[in-house]
């Protein structure tokens, strides 16, 4: 495991949509290095339909969350991370998935449909956490491109890494 997981996160950014405007967000880098700190930021959202939690750890990962009230969904771009990062093994728990071993192959896991009702199907986000010519600040960028939060997305993380 990370000794220190605040130092290896890339970003984490909120992503809320008000009277159809979206907006994006900055957390504080402690919001993804604890998925309950992280579900409570994305409550405090003020959007109309819920918000969107996106995280990228250490060029290594992403995780997305979503709430809406009591209903949460988790994606993890790649499984085997939660064998060395504390907030993909949160989030393998969560899920109730088994930890994977680290001869597993790199998968996504979790509700792979969570972004549907937005525009990406579960087959275009797969396709996407499978394309291993791009980081995950890359998926992530490409993804929110497609659902229409592009520019405030790309705002909210150069504000966290300039």
């Amino acid at each position: 495991m990370v000794e220190d997981p605040e130092e290896t996160v890339d970003f984490a950014v909120v992503v809320y949509r008000e009277e159809g405007t979206w907006h994006a967000v900055a957390l504080p880098r402690l919001a993804a290095t604890d998925l309950d700190v992280l579900l409570h930021a994305l409550r405090e959202a003020p959007g109309d339909e819920g918000s969107l939690g996106l995280v990228s750890i250490a060029e290594d990962f992403f995780v997305l969350a979503r709430v809406r009230g009591p209903l949460v969904r988790l994606m993890l771009s790649d499984v085997t991370a939660a064998t060395e990062w504390p907030l993909a093994g949160e989030v393998v728990d969560r899920l109730d998935l088994p930890m994977p071993d680290e001869e597993d192959e790199a998968q996504p896991a979790g509700d792979m449909s969570l972004l549907a009702d937005l525009g990406m199907s579960a087959m275009e986000l797969g396709v996407l956490c499978d394309d291993d010519d791009l980081y995950p600040d890359e998926m992530l960028e490409d993804l929110a491109d497609r659902i229409g939060f592009g520019r405030a997305y790309a705002a909210a993380v150069d504000a966290v890494i300039g």
